[in-house]
C-alpha cells in the first residue's frame, strides 16, 4: 500500500470515528431534550409543585433509556399517564375548638392510580401539607406498593391540621368532620387509607369510628388500626423493621452484617423509633435522634432501655427530644441534622429532602457506607446522585421504607379473612418482602460492572408491574 493509499484509508477510519461519535453525541442530546421536554410538559400541568416535580424526575430520569429499550411502554405514554392522579379530592373541613370557636381546615385524597388494585397510600395531618407534596407522595406510593408484589394501588392524602398541642376532643372533631367528606370516597375495595405524619394510632381509631358510624359498616377501609378492632401485630413496627431488614439485604451483597455498626437516625417517631430497635436488636449501636429542634448525640449508644424512654417521651408525653439529652446526659445539637455524625449507617426517617448534598458528602467522607430512606425522599436528588456516584450502598425510601405499606396490605389480608396472623408469621412475611423487593433491585439496577443502582432498580421494577396492567387493561 502506497503513501496515498495509506492516508486515504486514515482519512475514511477518522471519517467513521467522528460520524460515530456525532450519532452518539445526537442520540444522548435526543434523550436529555426528551427528558427536559417531559419535565417542562409536568411543571406547566402542575405548576409550583416542586416535591411532585422532583418526585418525577427521579424515576423520569431512570426510566427513559429503559422505556427506549422498550418502546411498548413508550407507545402507550404510560409513564405520562403514571405521572397525572386518576382523581384529585379537596374539600373543605369546619370544626369547633374547644374554646368553642370555629376553624377552617383544607382536607386532600389524591387517587394516583389503581391499575393493580384499590388505592393505598397514608393520611398526613401536618401545617405543611398542600397539593404537591401529596402528589408527590402519590406518586412515589404507586411504584412502592407495586414493589411488594402485593395488589395494591397509590394514593395519598391528608390536611394542613396541626395536631400538636391539641387536646384529645379537638383532635376527635377534626378527625369526625374530615371524614364525613373523606368517606364518600373511599371504601375496601376502592381506597385503603393508613397513617402518616402527624397521624397515629389516636387518629386512625377516631377516624375508623367515624367511618364506621356514617357507614353503617365494620370494614377493612383504614390500615394501622388497633389490634383490638382489626389491627396487624407488626403494623407500628413495620416501617422501621422493614428498612433495617433491607439495610441487612444490601450488605450481605458486600458479605457484611449490622453488627458492630455505628448508625445515625434522623427523627423520633414511629419510623425511628422501631429502626433504632431493630439494629440495637442486631446489634449495632444507634447514637442519635432528632425532631424539629435538633438532635441527640449519645455516644455511648442508645440501649433498649433508653429507647422505651423515647417512646414514652414521643408517643405519650408528645415531649421534645432534648429532653433525652437532660435526662442522659449527652449532647443536644439544636435546629442541626445529624448527618456530619461519624457512622457506618444513615437512615434518614424524618421527613423529605431533610439530607442535602453537602450532608452527603459529609457522611460519605466519615466513612458510612450504607443509607437507607425510613422517610420519603429524604435525601435531595444532588445527595442521590452523590451517592451513586460514590459506589455507597443507597436505598430510595420507596424500596427501604416499603415495609410500612407491606404490612398494611397484609392487614387488609387479614382482614378480609376475618383472622389475625400471629406476630411470627407477618414479622416473617415481612422479612420475605423486603428480600423480595432487594432481588428487585438488584434485578433491574445492577450495571455492567457489577454495582446496584437501588434507584434504578427500583424505579423500573415499580414501574413494569404497574404499566403491564395498563397496557392490559387498555386506555382507561
Amino acid at each position: 500500500m502506497n503513501k496515498n493509499d495509506k492516508l486515504h484509508t486514515e482519512n475514511m477510519k477518522m471519517t467513521f470515528i467522528f460520524m460515530r461519535l456525532k450519532k452518539t453525541s445526537m442520540a444522548s442530546k435526543q434523550k436529555v431534550t426528551e427528558l427536559d421536554l417531559f419535565m417542562k410538559q409536568i411543571k406547566k400541568k402542575n405548576p409550583g409543585e416542586q416535591e411532585f416535580h422532583q418526585a418525577v424526575y427521579e424515576v423520569a430520569e431512570t426510566l427513559m433509556p429503559f422505556l427506549d429499550s422498550n418502546p411498548k411502554y413508550k407507545q402507550a405514554k404510560i409513564l405520562e399517564r403514571i405521572a397525572e392522579p386518576d382523581r384529585v379530592i379537596m374539600f373543605r373541613v369546619g370544626w369547633l375548638d374547644d374554646k368553642g370557636e370555629f376553624q377552617v381546615n383544607r382536607g386532600f385524597r389524591i387517587q394516583m392510580n389503581n391499575a393493580i388494585g384499590p388505592y393505598k397510600g397514608g393520611l398526613r395531618f401536618h401545617p405543611t401539607v398542600y397539593l404537591g407534596i401529596l402528589k408527590f407522595l402519590a406518586f412515589e406510593q404507586v411504584f412502592k406498593n407495586s414493589l411488594t408484589g402485593l395488589p395494591m394501588g397509590g394514593g395519598k392524602g391528608g390536611t394542613d391540621f396541626d395536631p400538636k398541642g391539641k387536646s384529645d376532643n379537638e383532635v376527635m372533631r377534626f378527625c369526625q368532620s374530615f371524614m364525613i367528606e373523606l368517606s364518600k370516597h373511599i371504601g375496601a375495595d376502592t381506597d385503603v387509607p393508613a397513617g402518616d405524619i402527624g397521624v397515629g394510632g389516636r387518629e386512625i381509631g377516631f377516624l375508623f369510628g367515624q367511618y364506621k358510624r356514617l357507614r353503617n359498616e365494620f370494614t377493612g377501609v383504614l390500615t394501622g388500626k388497633s389490634i383490638d378492632f382489626g389491627g396487624s401485630l407488626i403494623r407500628p413496627e413495620a416501617t422501621g423493621f422493614g428498612t433495617v431488614y433491607f439495610v441487612e439485604e444490601m450488605l450481605a451483597t458486600r458479605k457484611d452484617k449490622i453488627k458492630g455498626k455505628t448508625v445515625v437516625i434522623s427523627g423520633s417517631g414511629n419510623v425511628a423509633q422501631y429502626a433504632a430497635e431493630k439494629v440495637i436488636a442486631l446489634g449495632g449501636k444507634v447514637v442519635t435522634l432528632s425532631d424539629s429542634d435538633g438532635y441527640i448525640y449519645d455516644e455511648k449508644g442508645i440501649t433498649q432501655e433508653k429507647l422505651e424512654f423515647v417512646m414514652q417521651l414521643k408517643n405519650e408525653k408528645r415531649g421534645r427530644i432534648k429532653e433525652y439529652a437532660e435526662k442522659y446526659g449527652c449532647q443536644f445539637i439544636p435546629r442541626k441534622t445529624p448527618w456530619g455524625v461519624k457512622c457506618d449507617i444513615a437512615l434518614p426517617c424524618a421527613t423529605q429532602n431533610e439530607l442535602n448534598g453537602d450532608d452527603a458528602k459529609k457522611l460519605t467522607r466519615n466513612g458510612c457506607i450504607a443509607v437507607a430512606e425510613g422517610a420519603n425522599m429524604p435525601s435531595t436528588l444532588e445527595a442521590a446522585n452523590w451517592f451513586i456516584k460514590k459506589e455507597i450502598l443507597y436505598a430510595p425510601g420507596k424500596a427501604s421504607n416499603a415495609g410500612g405499606v407491606a404490612v398494611s396490605g397484609l392487614e387488609m389480608s387479614q382482614n378480609s379473612l376475618r383472622l389475625s396472623w400471629t406476630r411470627d408469621e407477618v414479622d416473617a412475611r415481612l422479612k420475605g418482602i423486603m428480600k423480595s423487593i432487594h432481588a428487585s433491585c438488584i434485578k433491574y439496577g445492577t450495571d455492567a460492572n457489577g454495582v446496584c443502582n437501588y434507584v434504578k432498580g427500583a424505579n423500573i421494577g415499580g414501574f413494569v408491574k404497574v404499566a403491564d396492567a395498563m397496557l392490559a387493561q387498555g386506555l382507561v
